[in-house]
């Protein structure tokens, strides 16, 4: 009778320790993005302290509190809706191809899974949605509830601060196209803290996809754990570009008020024709950028394979990636065990996309805890595929900024990367 009791002790000590490392993680990954800091001396402290703060604070509100599983539940019926109408939708343009069930005996379970005609065609739906609610100023009101917040804890400006709200539900090309007119007139600072929280958040187009993907290891509240990620990776952003590109406050020459969120359409229906169109793209973008990727992954892999085998095993890109960033996931409270998995998954993840790095979560053979972990970790678009969409959209709104973009450009995944990690650790501290 005293063996079970001693193994609940152990295993409730284990877990202290590791949300106690999370806990140093937490403050040593900001330390990491001071020791990179383009200039250390100007970092604003009390900035930096609030912001992390708010990273807590946020994180209690919605991991802990147990008023959001509701949330959770709720959002899962959406998304269940949103996959049925996007089925129906793909089965009657694409026949069998675009249902999950075909019309014939399947080798094996998931051999018939296509996922340009089952899962992508989802994000021209929410695409369309998404443009719907802006245009009823929907969206916009929610964005600026998050904008305020976030001037009034931080600090920041107004810019900064509607960037950062609107990349939690828009992709970082559209995000800025909330301060178009005032992108020209950004400090180098201001423009380098839009690209971080674009870097470090997901657009809300690609956010239901992801969570049909990681339903397998997180069930139904799978898309609330990313919009919440999402959510706490904003304000790490902001920490992480006040780091490693600080500014004094009579630096900053935006406005901090009056800031106009409008909608380009017409109508509703003019809206949703304009989301589909955007739809269409970013879907086309996804395909590209994917298999682009996995082309590159098996080029690097050929190549590491022709070397000698390490522990019998041939190498990869993915385990050599894995044993680099060991130490920071070992550091956000993944268990040293399955800190090379996870190491793999984060440089999957900053080499390819998140994407191809969510659908190699189920298979890593985590832990239950360290599975919520990566989610959160992974939930960001800091990646070298982004940054090419990223200069090209940016660059086209405020041209005479391109050659700043292109130098702050790589920059910006390292501080989307240290702040969606630090929202790993956030999260690691109370699970």
């Amino acid at each position: 009778a005293i063996r079970p009791s001693r193994r609940r002790q152990q295993g409730r000590g284990d877990s202290d320790m590791l949300q106690v490392r999370s806990l140093v993680g937490f403050v040593l990954l900001a330390g990491l993005a001071w020791l990179l800091s383009e200039d250390r001396r100007r970092v604003n402290g009390r900035t930096v302290a609030a912001g992390m703060g708010l990273q807590l604070a946020l994180g209690v509100a919605l991991v802990l509190n147990p008023a959001a599983a509701t949330v959770f539940e709720v959002l899962n019926c959406g998304v269940l809706v949103l996959s049925d109408a996007t089925t129906a939708g793909t089965s009657f343009v694409f026949g069998y191809l675009g249902t999950p069930q075909p019309p014939f005996a399947a080798a094996g379970p998931g051999s018939y899974f296509v996922l340009a005609f089952q899962a992508l065609p989802l994000i021209l739906v929410v695409s369309a949605l998404t443009a719907l609610l802006f245009y009823w100023r929907v969206l916009p009101l929610v964005v600026r509830g998050f904008s305020w917040l976030l001037r009034r804890a931080l600090g920041v400006t107004g810019c900064e601060g509607l960037a950062a709200a609107a990349n939690v539900f828009v992709g970082m090309v559209e995000a800025p196209l909330f301060i178009r007119p005032y992108l020209a007139r950004l400090t180098r600072g201001e423009l380098f803290c839009v690209m971080s929280c674009g870097m470090a958040t997901i657009a809300g187009t690609v956010m239901v996809l992801y969570a049909r993907f990681l339903e397998p290891v997180l069930g139904t509240s799978a898309l609330g754990h990313e919009l919440i990620a999402s959510i706490i990776s904003a304000p790490a952003a902001i920490v992480t570009a006040r780091i490693l590109v600080p500014e004094s406050a009579a630096e900053s020459a935006s406005s901090v008020a009056g800031l106009a969120i409008r909608s380009e359409a017409r109508g509703s229906l003019d809206a949703i024709v304009r989301g589909t169109t955007e739809g269409v793209q970013i879907a086309i973008n996804v395909c590209a950028m994917l298999i682009v990727a996995v082309a590159l992954i098996y080029l690097a892999d050929a190549c590491l394979g022709m070397l000698p085998d390490v522990a019998e095993k041939p190498l990869s890109l993915q385990r050599v990636l894995g044993w680099c960033l060991a130490p920071l996931v070992w550091l956000m409270g993944v268990p040293w065990g399955e800190a090379a998995a996870a190491g793999g998954l984060m440089g999957l993840k900053t080499m390819a996309n998140e994407l191809l790095a969510y659908l190699a979560l189920p298979a890593a053979g985590l832990s239950e805890r360290t599975n919520l972990v990566m989610t959160y970790a992974l939930c960001g678009f800091a990646n070298f595929g982004s940054l090419g969409i990223m200069i090209g959209g940016m660059g086209t709104l405020a041209p005479q900024r391109r050659a700043e973009i292109v130098q702050l450009g790589p920059k910006s995944i390292l501080a989307g990367t240290l702040a969606t990690m630090m929202t790993g650790a956030v999260v690691g501290m109370l699970v």
